[in-house]
C-alpha cells in the first residue's frame, strides 16, 4: 500500500491510558489508514520516530485562542506544544454574536483579553462559516457574557422575560450553527448577575440541542464548594453534560480543598451527573485586572468604572472590601507581590511590574495605584495572579479524572501577539506536564497524562474521531521525545516555545510542525456539533 505519510518506528501511546507499543502508523489523506508492527509500505513521506514517542495530538479543552487565532493563524505557541485541537468561546467571553451597534460594547467588555482583535457585527453562524484557515482545529463556544451584553448590555438586574428570550434565540442561533455548547463567567460582570433560574432556562436549551456546558465556576476562592455544587445542580437539573474549567481552590485559605471538590464530583457521576474539570499545571492565574475587585465596581460597562474608580469612596470601598474577603474570584494573597501586570494596552512599559511594585514606584497604596493603573489604561489591562497551591496543582495533575486545558492563547515570539508578558502557560501547559509532573516527579504515569491531554478529553467533548490513535480516525498526532520536552516559558520571559528539536506535529494528515520548526500550514477545520451531539 502507498501511504501518504508513514510514522515509523515510534513508540505508540494511543490516548486510551494504555502503556506504549512500538508500532508503525500509515496516514492517508487526512486519516489514519492503518496501525501495525511493522508497515512494509511505500509513502510519499516517511517519518523515523526511533526513540520518540507517538501520540495522539493534544486536545486543549480551554483556551481563549478567539482573541487571536485571526491575527496569529499558524498558531505557534499551541502547536508546539504538540496540540492539534483548541476548544475556544471560554469564561462566558466569545467574540459572536456581535448585534448591530454593539462593536464597541462588546470591544471594551473584552479589550483586557483581546486588546488586538478587530471586532465587527456577526451572527454566530457567520462566524463559524467566516472562521479563517488556521493550523488548528478548533470548536466555538457560545459566551454567556456576550449574550447578557448583546441583550441587556451590563445591567445588574433579573432579565425581562424579551431579554431571556433574546438570549435564547441567540443561543439557539449558535447552537444550530454547531457551536458546542454554552460557556459561563458567573464570577464576573455580567454573568455574575444571572440567578439560578436564567442559567437553568438556558440549560433547557442545551438539552434540546444535546449541546454542553462549560463553567468557570461563579467562585474558585472562598465559596467554591458552593460553586461546585452550583455546577453539579445544573448538570442533574438540566441533564446536559458539565465541564467545570481550569478548576483550581484560589486564595491561602482555600488551598487543600481540591480533595474534597474531586470527591464531590466522584459523588455526581456516582449519581448520574455527566461531570468533568480541567486545571492547567501552575500556581498562578490571569484574569482582567478589573475582575480581582468587587462585582460591583464593573456595573454599567467600562466608562461606568472608570468615573467610580475616581472616587475616594469608591477606593474605601473596595479597600475595606478586599482586606475582608481578599480578591473577587482569588481570596486573600500572601501580598500584592503577587498580582503581576501581564498585558497592559495603553502602558506596555508596566508589563512585568507587580501591583506592589507600582505603589512603592509612585509612593501609593496598593489601592489607589490598582485604581489610577485601571483609570489610565482605560480598563484594558490583565494581570498574572499567584493564588495556587503547589500541592493542589500535584493533586489535581494526579488525578485520572481531571483533564489538562491551558486558559491561553494562541501567540508567538514575533509580530502583535509577541507583546506583553503572557501567562507561560500560552507556551508550556503540556510539555510542563511531561516534563515536570511525569519526568522529573514521577506524579503521574506517561500514559495516564497522554490519556488526560486525548483520549478522555475527547470523550467529554464527544469528539467523534479525534483523541485516539486508531485506525479511520483523524490523522492528528504528536512526535516528540519525553525526556527533551520541556517547557522553558516563565514568567519573567514567557515567549519560550519547549525544547526538543525532534518534536513533529501532524494535523488532518499534514505536517504543521516538522522537527520543531512549523512548515506553514493551516490544515485545522472548525469542528461543529451535530444533532446528536457528536463534534467533528
Amino acid at each position: 500500500m502507498n501511504f501518504d505519510l508513514l510514522i515509523r518506528n515510534g513508540l505508540v501511546i494511543d490516548g486510551s491510558g494504555s502503556e506504549g507499543t512500538r508500532l508503525d502508523i500509515g496516514i492517508q489523506r487526512d486519516r489514519i489508514a492503518c496501525i501495525a508492527p511493522s508497515l512494509d509500505s511505500t509513502a510519499h513521506q516517511i517519518i523515523d520516530a526511533a526513540g520518540l514517542t507517538v501520540t495522539p495530538g493534544f486536545i486543549d479543552i480551554k483556551t481563549h485562542s478567539d482573541f487571536t487565532l485571526p491575527i496569529n493563524p499558524k498558531a505557534e505557541s499551541k502547536v508546539r506544544q504538540g496540540v492539534t485541537t483548541e476548544i475556544i468561546g471560554h469564561c462566558g467571553y466569545s467574540t459572536a454574536p456581535c448585534l448591530p451597534g454593539k462593536v464597541a460594547l462588546l470591544k471594551d467588555y473584552l479589550n483586557p483579553s483581546a486588546p488586538w482583535l478587530p471586532f465587527r457585527e456577526v451572527s454566530f453562524p457567520q462566524y463559524l462559516d467566516s472562521f479563517p484557515a488556521t493550523s488548528v482545529n478548533a470548536g466555538m463556544l457560545v459566551g454567556h457574557n456576550t449574550l447578557r451584553l448583546m441583550a441587556m448590555g451590563m445591567a445588574q438586574r433579573v432579565p425581562t422575560p424579551d431579554e431571556l428570550a433574546h438570549m435564547v434565540a441567540m443561543l439557539e442561533d449558535g447552537l444550530r450553527a454547531g457551536a458546542l455548547g454554552l460557556s459561563s463567567g458567573l464570577f464576573t460582570a455580567p454573568g455574575a448577575y444571572a440567578a439560578r433560574d436564567e442559567m437553568i432556562a438556558l440549560g433547557h436549551v442545551l438539552k434540546r440541542h444535546n449541546a454542553a456546558y462549560f463553567t468557570h465556576l461563579r467562585d474558585e476562592s472562598n465559596h467554591v464548594l458552593a460553586a461546585v455544587e452550583e455546577a453539579i445542580d445544573f448538570g442533574k437539573t438540566c441533564d446536559v453534560h458539565v465541564q467545570i474549567v481550569h478548576f483550581k481552590c484560589s486564595g491561602v485559605d482555600n488551598w487543600g480543598k481540591v480533595t474534597a471538590a474531586l470527591a464531590m464530583l466522584d459523588t455526581a457521576r456516582e449519581q448520574g451527573v455527566r461531570i468533568d474539570c480541567d486545571a492547567y499545571p501552575y500556581t498562578a492565574g490571569s484574569n482582567p485586572l478589573k475582575n480581582i475587585l468587587p462585582q460591583w465596581v464593573q456595573a454599567g460597562g467600562v466608562d461606568a468604572m472608570i468615573e467610580r474608580l475616581r472616587l475616594p469612596a469608591t477606593r474605601a470601598r473596595i479597600r475595606k472590601e478586599l482586606a475582608a474577603d481578599g480578591l473577587n474570584n482569588w481570596g486573600r494573597i500572601e501580598s500584592w507581590d503577587a498580582v503581576r501586570i501581564s498585558i497592559t494596552l495603553h502602558q506596555p512599559q508596566h508589563a512585568g511590574n507587580t501591583i506592589a511594585q507600582l505603589a512603592q514606584t509612585r509612593n501609593l497604596d496598593p489601592i489607589d495605584a490598582l485604581c489610577d493603573y485601571l483609570i489610565d489604561d482605560q480598563g484594558a489591562t490583565r494581570v498574572l495572579v499567584t493564588s495556587i497551591a503547589e500541592a493542589d496543582v500535584a493533586t489535581l495533575v494526579r488525578s485520572p479524572r481531571v483533564l489538562i486545558g491551558s486558559d491561553g492563547n494562541c501567540v508567538a515570539t514575533y509580530g502583535i501577539v509577541s507583546q506583553g508578558m503572557p501567562h507561560p502557560r500560552f507556551y508550556g501547559t503540556f510539555p510542563r506536564v511531561i516534563g515536570r509532573y511525569v519526568q522529573e516527579q514521577g506524579v503521574v504515569p506517561l500514559a495516564t497524562a497522554i490519556h488526560k491531554m486525548t483520549g478522555a478529553t475527547a470523550t467529554a467533548l464527544n469528539l467523534g474521531d479525534r483523541g485516539l490513535l486508531r485506525e479511520s480516525y483523524r490523522a492528528d498526532i504528536a512526535i516528540f521525545d519525553p525526556e527533551n520536552f520541556k517547557d522553558r516559558s516563565t514568567y519573567a520571559s514567557p515567549h519560550q516555545y519547549p525544547s526538543g528539536d525532534r518534536t513533529t506535529v501532524i494535523i488532518n494528515g499534514t505536517l504543521v510542525v516538522k522537527d520543531a520548526v512549523h512548515t506553514g500550514a493551516t490544515p485545522g477545520k472548525v469542528l461543529r456539533r451535530n444533532s446528536a451531539g457528536v463534534v467533528q
